[in-house]
């Protein structure tokens, strides 16, 4: 299918369009980005950024130009807009009393991992779902195995709705390797 038809079933909220237009993509913004942050988390988090605004924003994109290059100027966009409040939270950070105390509070919860991990079937889901990027562990125990939804995940995580569902497509795209690589 041509890529200006998915994009019109996108424009008409069609998920199984988004997805192509993700895997079709996402190589080509994720390389851009990593050549730009030199960091592969930066560059991850500006790509699904991208894609999230992208999503929700389809129905602006003009088809006279390539979508790709429109995809790349979001992530660009995105890109400094990201310097900009690090700048900003350096030069605020710098003005900070000695005497500020900061705490690392960690969780100590048993995660549901942890309690599934008797079942044989689960064990060896969840030794793949380990092989994942931490964050991507996280959208998929949050989906799959507290069952929470889209909305109930995007305040958990403190992220637009369009963030997380872009994050789980890629972290079930990525699991999906995972298990084949087998």
């Amino acid at each position: 299918m041509e890529i200006k038809q998915v994009i019109a079933k996108a424009k008409k909220n069609d998920q199984s369009a988004f997805k192509v237009l993700l895997d079709s993509f996402w190589n080509d913004v994720y390389g851009f980005q990593l050549k730009r942050t030199e960091n592969e988390n930066d560059a991850e988090d500006i790509t699904i950024q991208t894609f999230s605004k992208a999503f929700d924003k389809i129905d602006t994109y003009n088809d006279t130009y390539e979508f790709k290059t429109w995809l790349i100027t979001i992530s660009k966009n995105i890109h400094i807009d990201l310097l900009r409040k690090r700048k900003s939270l350096i030069q605020n950070s710098s003005r900070r009393n000695e005497n500020d105390e900061f705490y690392d509070i960690v969780d100590e919860s048993p995660s549901p991992e942890d309690k599934l991990i008797t079942e044989q079937n689960l064990a060896k889901l969840l030794r793949d779902i380990k092989k994942l990027k931490p964050h991507y562990q996280e959208i998929i125990n949050l989906r799959y195995f507290q069952e929470l939804s889209y909305k109930e995940i995007s305040e958990e995580l403190n992220e637009p709705i369009n963030n997380v569902k872009v994050k789980l497509l890629r972290a079930r795209k990525l699991l999906a390797e995972v298990i084949t690589k087998k």
